[in-house]
C-alpha cells in the first residue's frame, strides 16, 4: 500500500488540473451548528458556511476557507 506524508510530495508525475466551475448552494450560518455528511456529524462553527453539493450532500465550510474557494454568484 502507497502512503503519503503531508508536506511531503513525493517524485511522480503530477498532471495540472482545475476544478470545475459547478455550481452548488450555500449560506452563512451565524451560530454553532452540527450536519451529518456522508463521512459522519460535523461542526460548523457560527459564521460558518452550510454547502449543499451537487448530488443533496451536505457539508460545513469554515469562513475563511469559503472566501479562498468559492465566489458567490
Amino acid at each position: 500500500m502507497l502512503k503519503f506524508q503531508n508536506n511531503n510530495i513525493p517524485d511522480l508525475a503530477f498532471k495540472k488540473a482545475v476544478k470545475k466551475p459547478i455550481p452548488v448552494r450555500c449560506i452563512q450560518i451565524n451560530e454553532p451548528f452540527e450536519v451529518e455528511t456522508l463521512e459522519g456529524k460535523v461542526k460548523g462553527n457560527a459564521g460558518d458556511w452550510l454547502i449543499v453539493g451537487i448530488n443533496g450532500e451536505m457539508y460545513p465550510v469554515a469562513n475563511e476557507i469559503f472566501y479562498k474557494t468559492y465566489d458567490i454568484i
